[in-house]
This record gives structure tokens, C-alpha cells and sequence, in this order.
């Protein structure tokens, strides 16, 4: 107490001078008139109120002093704001994090719910638990729940890529290293225009081989060669419902998105000339133009090329008719449904000629597809 108080005596001495007596009656005035907020009790996350969505997170939970009203002791003091903290764990239990996760915060909250959007689900859970600060401290964190996030991820087979793809990530880009029979058309254009900062994303015309490309590495049968600019997918989806995500990027030319069965495709195959794949193209080389093709048959699609395709596929198992669905996501437009029963497992199929893409997986079913599966309709007779 002492820093708070400069404490100051008044002396007084009894009649016969034999006592000294000090009177600290201001002071005692001055600490009953102040209130000590005590440090707020753990809030409790309802499990009922929480939403996962769109890959959105909604937490709602009930401050200490409704969780707490009917138990004995002092009530608490009020709580300005709260603090959310999640991380990622691929089970139920709340002790592990996936990948060594960090817990990601969320301050200054001043609701009893908040919504984390913009999520990528690539854990099976997520779990939160959020505690309630006032002016004087934080005080401890509730119990924490594991909710969970379930969601189609997948990254790029390696074994399947063309020697001129280079796959980095989540992108794919066509980087041509002089192949014999590279078509002709492309040479004298070399890197015209393009800012260093953007070499990670444009085909590249270097001579020198990309660490990847050395033979011991690029060697396999599954791999795509010849005019066959194309890599798989390395999950396969067997059943259930799943959603992923295209976007072109920089000076792209040419791209096909689709499914595919992995043993119907050779080495030199390119995606919908065949039985066993199903595709959407997109090109602005030479002419602009967008359709999809199976089995050696194209349909023109009038639209403009999206700059960002969903895909929504519902693997099955040749009992029932499903949907392969691709969408125009930032226009909300049905581009095309192919209808057909999947005889067998699938697995996401890429082809880029000159430029890249960008694959977003972690994606749940989007709530707008909703819309689209009950009005779907077969646009063609390619099914």
C-alpha cells in the first residue's frame, strides 16, 4: 500500500503529556472508499452455441457470473472483455496440437460470441477456450472444447508430375527446360515483362535444372509426359462430399481442372479425352474460350474464364447418380454438372500449359452449393 498512500501523522499528546497518539482516521476513509475488483471466474463455452461453417469457427459461451449464479461465494466482478484462443488437433482429446500448433489469440472480444472466418481445416479438430479480463487481471481460461472440422485435403502426387511441371506447395506452373519436341511457338517469348518478384509464378526458360528435375527424382511409370502437362492429386476420394478451389495465376495460358480415374490415365493422356476423366478447360492462348470435356467430347461453355473455380465432387460407389459440380465462385454461377455413377475411387486431376495455378484444399462444402445441388441441371449430354 505504501506506493498508493503518502500516509501523514497528526500527533496529539494526552492532557499530562504521557501518551502520543497518531489519528489515521482519513486514511481509513480513504481505503474503505475504494473497490477491489476481484479476478474474474472461467466463463463456459457452450458446445451447443458453437457453429463450425463456411470454414468459419462461431463460439459462444456464458460469463462467469450466469455459469456461477447458483453456487455459493462472492459474485464476481464484471468482465470488460474476453480472450479466445484455438489451435489444431487431429483427435478429440485437447492435449495435442497438430503439427506442434500454437494456440492463435483473438483479444479485446466484448460480445459473448465471436466468429473466426477465413479458416483452413487441414486438422480434424479444432479446439477453443476463451477467459474473461477485467481492470485488474485475467483471470483463468475455461474448459477447453474440441470441435470438429471436417474437410477434403489433398496435395500434389509428385510421382504423377510432368517433368516441366514445377509443383511448390499448393502451386503448380509449367516451367519448360528445353524438352526435345517443346512446341515451337513459345520460343523468342522468353520471360518478356515479367518482374523478378514474379518468377516464383510465370514459366521460367532457364537452362539450368530445378533440383527437382534431376533424374533420380523425376523417375517413375505413373509419370505424365509428352503434350500431357498434368499432375494428380495425392488423396483419393472414394465416397462423400467434397469441395476444393482453382484460381490461375499471373500470365497463364492454358488449364484443365477435373477428376479422374487414376488407372484409366496413361503417361501420354491428356484429362477428358478418355472414359476415366472429366474436366473443365479453361484458355486464352490464341482465343479465348471455357468448356468441359469427357471421353474425347468438348462442350463450349458461354462465359467469361473465371478467376476462381470450385469444385464440388460427390464420390460414390456406381450405386446412384452423382454430381461433379464447377462453379464460378466469385460470380455464384453454375458453369457446368456432369452427372454419371463413379465406379471408382477419384482423384483431382491439374493440367497447366504455360503459367500456373494455385490449388486451395482444407475447404469444407460451402453452404452456397446448397443452391446449386437442387437446381443442378445437366447442361450437356457429355455425362
Amino acid at each position: 500500500m505504501a506506493p498508493a498512500f503518502r500516509l501523514s501523522t497528526r500527533l496529539a499528546a494526552s492532557e499530562n503529556m504521557s501518551q502520543y497518539t497518531v489519528d489515521f482516521s482519513a486514511e481509513r476513509a480513504g481505503l474503505q472508499r475504494l473497490h477491489f475488483l476481484p479476478v474474474p471466474r472461467a466463463p463456459e463455452i457452450s458446445a451447443s452455441g458453437c457453429l463450425v461453417c463456411d470454414n468459419a469457427l462461431t463460439v459462444s459461451w456464458r460469463p462467469a457470473s450466469e455459469a456461477n449464479s447458483m453456487e455459493d461465494g462472492p459474485a464476481d466482478g464484471p468482465a470488460e472483455h474476453y480472450e479466445l484462443e484455438y489451435r489444431k488437433t487431429n483427435g478429440s482429446s485437447t492435449v495435442t496440437a497438430a503439427g506442434g500448433a500454437c494456440w492463435e489469440k483473438i483479444q479485446e472480444i466484448r460480445d459473448t460470441q465471436v466468429t473466426v472466418s477465413g479458416l483452413k481445416f487441414d486438422s480434424d479438430f479444432i479446439v477453443v477456450r476463451v477467459r474473461a479480463r477485467n481492470k485488474t487481471a485475467a483471470g483463468e481460461f475455461s474448459e477447453p472444447v474440441a470441435l470438429e472440422t471436417k474437410a477434403f485435403n489433398f496435395g500434389f502426387d509428385l510421382l504423377t508430375a510432368h517433368a516441366e511441371l514445377k509443383v511448390h506447395g499448393d502451386t503448380v506452373t509449367w516451367e519448360p527446360q528445353g524438352v526435345k519436341g517443346h512446341d515451337p511457338r513459345l520460343r523468342g517469348k522468353e520471360n518478356k515483362n515479367v518482374k523478378t518478384s514474379d518468377l516464383n509464378f510465370v514459366s521460367s526458360r532457364s537452362a539450368t535444372p530445378s533440383p527437382s528435375k534431376t533424374p533420380a527424382n523425376r523417375a517413375g511409370r505413373e509419370r505424365f509426359t509428352g503434350d500431357s502437362y498434368t499432375v494428380l492429386g495425392d488423396q483419393e476420394i472414394a465416397g462423400g462430399c467434397h469441395y476444393w478451389e482453382l484460381r490461375p495465376v499471373l500470365d497463364w495460358k492454358s488449364f484443365s481442372v477435373g477428376v479422374a480415374y487414376r488407372a484409366s490415365l496413361g503417361r501420354f493422356d491428356q484429362l477428358g479425352k478418355n472414359g476415366g476423366s472429366w474436366c473443365l478447360h479453361a484458355s486464352q492462348w490464341l482465343q479465348t474460350s471455357l468448356s468441359v470435356k469427357h471421353n474425347n467430347r468438348a462442350k463450349a461453355l458461354d462465359w467469361p474464364l473465371p478467376q476462381r473455380i470450385g469444385i464440388y465432387c460427390d464420390g460414390g460407389n456406381g450405386i446412384r447418380t452423382r454430381d461433379l459440380i464447377f462453379i464460378d465462385v466469385d460470380r455464384l454461377r453454375l458453369l457446368h454438372a456432369f452427372k454419371t455413377k463413379f465406379n471408382q475411387p477419384l482423384v483431382p486431376a491439374f493440367t497447366v500449359w504455360c503459367g500456373g495455378i494455385t490449388v486451395t484444399t482444407g475447404l469444407q462444402v460451402p453452404s452456397f452449393m446448397g443452391n446449386f445441388l437442387s437446381t443442378s441441371r445437366s447442361l450437356s449430354s457429355l455425362s
